[in-house]
């Protein structure tokens, strides 16, 4: 994945190509070359080639990364205020509680609807087998985090022990 710093450097190189081309489109118009008025078009879209890969390395969201947190899929999103990830069955409190953190912090969107509510519900679960051939979902805890601001101090982190407990034991 490419990060600021990769758009950063390719708009430096790219600005500086920018500038070679426009000297060239200054040389070729001096001299009153056939092609001087292509190059014209060609010094434009690389400006603006320059100014998007500019714009993209100063703006792109930071991933922040959460210690401890572990690997997670997202299982249900209504766009809005509730989201479903799944975990494995082998995760420990410590690790559910970042990985809760790290979900708030990579599913907040400016542009999802509140539909009346202010906070982005975030349910954890995995799926157990009980008995043979049957599975059941058990939902370990959630976070509750603000929908209008990225940076959120109050986050509500809520781990539920007794469904913990529920989990199979991990084989050491």
């Amino acid at each position: 994945m490419l990060t600021n710093a990769d758009f950063l450097f390719a708009a430096k190189w790219m600005g500086i190509a920018t500038v070679a081309c426009f000297l060239f489109t200054a040389i070729a118009f001096f001299f009153k070359w056939g092609f001087r008025f292509r190059f014209v078009g060609i010094t434009s879209f690389m400006g603006v080639l320059t100014v998007g890969l500019f714009g993209l390395g100063v703006s792109l969201y930071t991933r922040t990364a959460v210690p401890g947190a572990i690997r997670f899929s997202l299982v249900y999103d209504n766009g809005g205020t509730q989201t479903a990830i799944a975990v494995p069955a082998t995760i420990t409190e410590s690790q559910l509680e970042a990985t809760l953190r790290q979900a708030a912090y990579d599913l907040f969107s400016p542009g999802r609807l509140g539909r009346g509510e202010n906070q982005l519900t975030i349910r954890a679960r995995t799926i157990i087998h009980p008995q043979p051939n049957v599975s059941q979902p058990l939902y370990l805890g959630q976070v509750k985090r603000s929908l209008g601001s990225r940076e959120d101090d109050n986050m509500q982190i809520e781990i539920y022990p007794d469904k913990l407990a529920q989990l199979p034991a991990v084989q050491g």
